[in-house]
């Protein structure tokens, strides 16, 4: 049985649309659906209170992502959590292959499933990431992995199709069964980061721990992408940096994270711009330098290890 865990922040008619596609596929595999509405304003949460299966936690404000989803993983009892973004929709087989997967004796150390996400045109979007390094990191700051040939340097896996099962070392968080245990265990997500790398930074701890993440390409779910952080582009670069800064302190040698703050703080904001204007994404400018003049204001916190400063 699986608890699905949702964290809703101004999601619209997507929630509702995710939380009837979870009714409509569950084949009697799911306890409970809890979503954890992290102080919305618009009526996303009233729409989907009355549906069956549906528990629904008001926080009154936003607690971020991780602390939500640690909120809802308290309030289910089943040996397995589905941590579900709102911008997804299941299908048939969404839950019933992964869960069976899963189950099976040979693979009782596999801690954490990801399965196919697709988007509205059907193509497979490449969701599976590595480990951050510092190496990785730097390229994404300077944006080579956007250049053809560099595509693989970067964190995400853009240079394998995800048309094949394997381990790898984190699936994306919009689809992330995990079992209860393994959760319990690690302490779950780490509070620090507000949004961004909690997912991936699960992922490395859970390994650390001596359990496996599992891509599997036999079952799969529509994903947006993007979600409700459209709304609000320089919040979310100035989320992204941040985390970034925070994995770093907590997973690299401290020298390495001194460099990655260096190039964060004193390089990347050019590069950024520089991508931005060869686009001709003038906007883009403006958000890069708001967030990180966001980023600036917040480097006691994330030097100090809390991470808390939002603006």
């Amino acid at each position: 049985m699986i608890d699905i865990v949702i964290v809703n922040w101004n999601s619209g008619h997507q929630l509702k649309e995710c939380v009837d596609s979870v009714i409509i596929h569950n084949n009697g595999e799911v306890s409970q659906i809890i979503v954890v509405d992290n102080g919305s304003t618009d009526d996303s949460a009233n729409a989907i209170e009355a549906l069956p299966y549906v528990d629904v936690i008001r926080t009154g404000q936003n607690l971020g992502f991780g602390a939500a989803c640690n909120l809802g993983a308290k309030t289910g009892k089943s040996p397995y959590i589905l941590f579900l973004n709102p911008d997804t929709l299941l299908e048939a087989d969404s839950i019933s292959v992964p869960l069976a997967y899963m189950e099976r004796r040979e693979n009782e150390k596999i801690g954490i499933c990801g399965i196919q996400l697709v988007d509205e045109q059907g193509k497979v979007n490449h969701t599976c990431a590595h480990y951050p390094t510092l190496r990785r990191l730097v390229s994404s700051a300077l944006g080579l992995d956007k250049l053809p040939s560099l595509k693989g340097s970067g964190v995400h896996m853009k240079d394998w199709d995800h048309l094949s099962s394997c381990a790898v070392d984190h699936v994306m968080g919009a689809f992330y069964l995990i079992r209860r245990e393994v959760f319990e265990q690690v302490g779950g997500f780490d509070e620090r980061f507000f949004v961004y790398l909690e997912d991936v930074d699960l992922s490395k701890v859970v390994k650390d721990n001596g359990w496996y993440c599992w891509y599997l390409k036999e079952a799969k779910a529509f994903h947006a992408g993007g979600g409700t952080s459209r709304q609000v582009k320089a919040n979310r670069l100035f989320y992204s940096l941040r985390s970034r800064l925070l994995y770093a302190f907590k997973h690299f040698p401290r020298w390495q994270a001194w460099l990655l703050v260096t190039v964060t703080n004193v390089v990347e904001p050019f590069t950024r711009s520089t991508w931005c204007l060869l686009r001709g994404d003038i906007a883009g400018v403006k958000h890069t330098w708001a967030a990180y003049r966001m980023l600036w204001l917040s480097m006691v916190h994330i030097l100090r290890g809390d991470g808390r400063y939002n603006p």
